[in-house]
């Protein structure tokens, strides 16, 4: 773990900034700390290529104290557009040096502490994947949930450009991370409470207000459905469903922390592409 000065500073969350639209990159812009010392946690889908990923990044990590970035099933694509066309950890392990060389915080580095308002709490920046559990209601086996998914229309993108090379299925990718991410929060001091930054979140309850259940399967797995309790969560921060909102799951704050697409967020009251403070909480005076 690394660990930085306490200040007056804001812990501040977004995810699924998807710049390949003129209107998002726009937001991205726009967004600007609101003192010196604010940390912005991005959980994922910032775009598809490469140099969008590096421009995003690079903007933010100039404006704020720190910034820790996560993979989204987007930045993973090989996708036909980028010009960078590694595939699965090969891409993955690309886009981790290209934060080291920014400065930004991945989930392949030492866990870092704030030590702001509200804290002290370890941030940890997680890459977990999916393994394809989280099954429509009948369904019992992965080939059974995507043939219902074919049957709906229903079938996210990954099927078609999130290569898991070299592993053998996305769902070994996923076992395989589990089992080094859970290792090293089992490593975290026992008294020192956790804010998990992950594209997915942890646990499927924030699947229940999906329109299309079936899209779930893409959305996390069901081996880190008790994290939230064995490693002493604060807050789970996640993004993923475009259903920007705060759970509650045995006691634990979950927040969702996405942009999302400009035909969703237009829909929404209030201001698009804005911060979500995690510390201090948001409904706590500072």
């Amino acid at each position: 773990m690394t660990s930085t000065a306490g200040g007056a500073g804001q812990l501040l969350a977004i995810s699924d900034l998807h710049i390949g639209y003129p209107e998002n990159r726009a937001l991205v812009e726009g967004m600007r700390p609101g003192t010196d010392d604010d940390w912005l946690l991005v959980a994922g889908d910032v775009a598809e290529t490469v140099a969008d990923i590096r421009w995003t990044l690079k903007t933010l990590a100039g404006r704020f104290s720190k910034v820790v970035w996560v993979p989204g099933n987007h930045e993973l694509w090989t996708h036909p557009s980028d010009s960078v066309t590694l595939r699965g950890v090969a891409r993955y392990e690309y886009l981790v040096e290209l934060c080291r060389e920014l400065g930004v915080t991945t989930p392949e580095d030492p866990y870092p502490v704030w030590e702001g308002p509200g804290g002290p709490v370890a941030v940890a920046p997680l890459f977990t994947l999916y393994d394809y559990s989280f099954l429509p209601a009948g369904c019992a086996t992965k080939e059974q949930g995507l043939k219902y998914a074919h049957g709906t229309g229903i079938v996210c993108t990954d099927e078609y450009l999130l290569h898991p090379d070299p592993y053998p299925s996305r769902e070994a990718w996923c076992r395989a991370r589990i089992a080094e991410t859970e290792r090293r929060l089992a490593e975290l001091p026992g008294d020192l409470p956790v804010i998990p930054v992950n594209h997915y979140p942890l646990d499927r309850h924030p699947m229940d207000v999906l329109w299309h259940p079936e899209f779930a399967m893409w959305c996390g797995t069901d081996l880190t459905a008790d994290w939230h309790r064995r490693f002493r969560v604060h807050t789970m921060v996640y993004g993923h469903l475009h259903i920007p909102r705060t759970t509650w799951h045995d006691g634990v704050r979950f927040e969702e922390v996405s942009v999302g697409y400009p035909r969703e967020w237009r829909k929404r009251p209030g201001e698009p592409g804005r911060l979500r403070r995690i510390l201090p909480r948001e409904d706590e005076e500072q």
